[in-house]
Formats: structure tokens, C-alpha cells, sequence
């Protein structure tokens, strides 16, 4: 008997910057990233390409008192610096755990990462290499939950992994009513007649506009994500 394939060949995963601190207070908690790479490398070896789009709020929420009263588009670059940083993190982990990782900025900085190209990010993909995309878009106002519907839809992902704190979306806050009830799937359209807030607005409009599927679920769950990957119920799909 054969053993089963994965739901999905290639994928978009959607990392907070906040998912690396661990119990951290801000900044990369060194056993959390450790964690994150093992089970990344674990859906590596099913033969699954994974790019990954990460966030900065670990480093940026360090500085962000600074922010206040700064331009925006200026507190907005900090962040996409700070991604940077994470990206940086995140591929020499997985480069320790023995998978390929290559980040691609979205912002030129030469001497430290290399710009993103779809063609070459693509390239990457189909050699099994993981691709980090950090940056967010390159542009203020937009954030890196729309990168990682703009960079999902680029590289032909089969769905948007959005990992996060809780394991699906619920139809009440699961810390606040013991009651409250996971959705296994949901539509577009009922997730934004029910105001779920699944992503920014930006985001979710680009993913429903590509018929691209989003699944929320716990980046805190140990094998979550290899679950996810096999198409087990795991978390919550957004589908059209």
C-alpha cells in the first residue's frame, strides 16, 4: 500500500514576526526557530515547495515606541528592514537542519540578500529549495499579509498557509467561550458576511480575486503544519 500524498505540491507560508519570539518579549527565541525549521524541514521531505513570507513585529514592536509620531511610510521601511533580519534567521536555521533556503528581498540591498525575481524565485521552487520572501511588497501601506497573498498568487502556490496563535478560525474568541465552535471550512463570501477578519482587506480580496485557498491554523501545535500539508482536519480552509 502506498503512502499518501500531500494535499498541496507547492505552498505559501504565512510566519508572523511574532511566531519567533517564542515567550520572548521581542526578538528570535533560539529553541522556537529550531522548532519551526524541524517541522519545515519534515514537509521539505515529502517533496513539497515551501516559500515562506515573514513578518517583523518581534523586532519592529522593539523600536515601535520610537515610531510614534513618525511618517508613515518611514516606520513602515523600519519594518520591512526588520523582516529582513527575520528572513536572514530563518534561512540559516533551516540551512542548519539541511534544507536549501535563499531569501529574496523586495528591497534592494545587495551585499546582504538578494533581490526578488519571480523567474529565479521559481527556479529555486522546482530545485526544492525554500524561498523567504522578505520586504513585505517593497511598498509602505501594504502589509505582509498581502505580500503573502501577492507572492502566493506570483509563484502559482495551491494555497496560503496563514499560521497563527489559534488553530482555526472559531465563530467566538475560543479563550473567552469554551463553547466557541471551529469552522473546518469556510467560503469567502461567508467569512466576510461574518466580518472574521481572516486577513487584512487588501489580502483576502487578492486571494478571493485568484481563487487562491487560505488555511489558518496554530503554528504552536507540534506536526500541525505536516497535517495541514497531508490535508487532514487541521485548522480552517477559506475557499471560493
Amino acid at each position: 500500500m502506498s503512502a499518501p500524498e500531500p494535499a498541496h505540491k507547492r505552498l505559501l507560508l504565512k510566519l508572523s514576526g511574532e511566531a519567533l519570539m517564542g515567550d520572548d518579549l521581542f526578538g528570535i527565541n533560539r529553541d522556537t526557530i529550531i522548532r519551526m525549521t524541524r517541522e519545515l524541514a519534515e514537509v521539505v521531505g515529502l517533496g513539497v515547495e515551501v516559500a515562506v513570507v515573514i513578518g517583523g513585529g518581534n523586532i519592529f514592536r522593539g523600536v515601535a515606541g520610537g515610531s510614534v509620531g513618525m511618517d508613515r511610510a518611514t516606520a513602515d521601511y523600519m519594518g520591512m528592514l526588520a523582516t529582513v533580519m527575520n528572513a536572514l534567521a530563518l534561512a540559516d536555521a533551516m540551512n542548519k537542519q539541511g534544507m536549501a533556503a535563499r531569501v529574496m528581498s523586495a528591497i534592494a540591498i545587495e551585499q546582504v540578500v538578494e533581490s526578488y525575481v519571480r523567474p529565479k524565485a521559481l527556479q529555486y521552487l522546482e530545485e526544492g529549495k525554500v524561498v523567504v520572501f522578505a520586504a513585505g511588497t517593497g511598498n509602505p501601506f501594504f502589509t505582509t499579509d498581502t505580500a503573502a497573498a501577492l507572492r502566493g498568487a506570483e509563484i502559482g502556490a495551491q494555497v496560503v498557509l496563514k499560521a497563527t496563535k489559534v488553530d482555526g478560525v472559531y465563530d467566538a474568541d475560543p479563550e473567552q467561550n469554551p463553547h466557541a465552535k471551529r469552522y473546518a471550512t469556510l467560503s469567502f463570501d461567508e467569512a466576510i458576511m461574518r466580518n472574521l477578519g481572516i486577513m487584512d482587506a487588501t489580502a483576502f480580496a487578492l486571494c478571493r480575486a485568484q481563487r487562491l485557498p487560505i488555511k489558518v491554523f496554530s503554528i504552536l501545535k507540534p506536526g500541525a503544519l505536516k497535517r495541514v500539508v497531508m490535508g487532514e482536519d487541521e485548522g480552517t480552509l477559506v475557499h471560493v
